[in-house]
């Protein structure tokens, strides 16, 4: 197991959430959060990278045409993982309603092994404890697990000035057997590339139509 790691700026997603969490949350009966953009962040790139939705069976690689997206959400017992099936068919909507759903699950010890079985690729937040940077542990038998982390305003260089941005660095650990250092780092660039400039390659240049207003 490796990782890689980058930083985001997350002034793009704060300004997008400003202007539509509100709207979003009266029509569609739940927060506009930062899993949506993650998850849909992590669809795209993994269509980009497919050995990054890949695992070893055996002596074998096994690579799967559909994204099922383990989340780790805090249950009464500790973390737990369920699985958002097929993100890759899923809108903004669609995601932050399947994230609360398995979240209040998991909360309320509902949740099944078949519900946390199965998944392609996991994303965790160690951020909503504090944290700032981990190595996260691949959750087997898939092959990449995207680590989040606390937001924190930092000074960052933009066009030769020194400016106070919201960033989060981001971590993912792989498996080096099938995926090798290019695809990792690739994937990861995606992934923020994606969230860096979700109104075009998130929303096809349309917020309002991509959040269903």
């Amino acid at each position: 197991m490796l990782t890689t790691f980058n930083e985001v700026n997350m002034q793009p997603i704060f300004d997008l959430r400003n202007e539509y969490k509100d709207a979003f949350k009266a029509k569609h009966g739940v927060g506009l959060g930062f899993m949506s953009f993650f998850t849909l962040a992590v669809v795209r790139a993994l269509k980009m990278y497919p050995d990054v939705n890949s695992m070893i069976d055996g002596d074998y690689k096994v690579s799967h045409d559909f994204q099922d997206i383990s989340i780790a959400v805090s249950g009464p017992k500790g973390l737990m993982v369920p699985v958002i099936r097929n993100a890759e068919n899923l809108t903004f909507r669609g995601v932050e309603s399947e994230v609360k759903r398995l979240a209040l699950r998991a909360r309320d010890g509902q949740i099944t092994v078949d519900e946390m079985t199965g998944g392609t690729f996991t994303i965790t937040n160690g951020g909503v404890f504090g944290s700032m940077l981990s190595t996260p542990i691949i959750n087997p038998p898939q092959s990449g697990i995207l680590g989040m982390h606390n937001i924190v305003n930092r000074p960052m260089a933009v066009n030769g000035e020194v400016v106070i941005q919201p960033i989060m660095y981001v971590a993912l650990s792989y498996d080096h057997r099938i995926i090798d250092g290019r695809e990792s780092v690739g994937f990861l660039v995606a992934v923020k590339e994606a969230l860096e400039n979700p109104v075009e390659l998130l929303m096809d240049n349309n917020p309002k139509k991509a959040l269903e207003m």
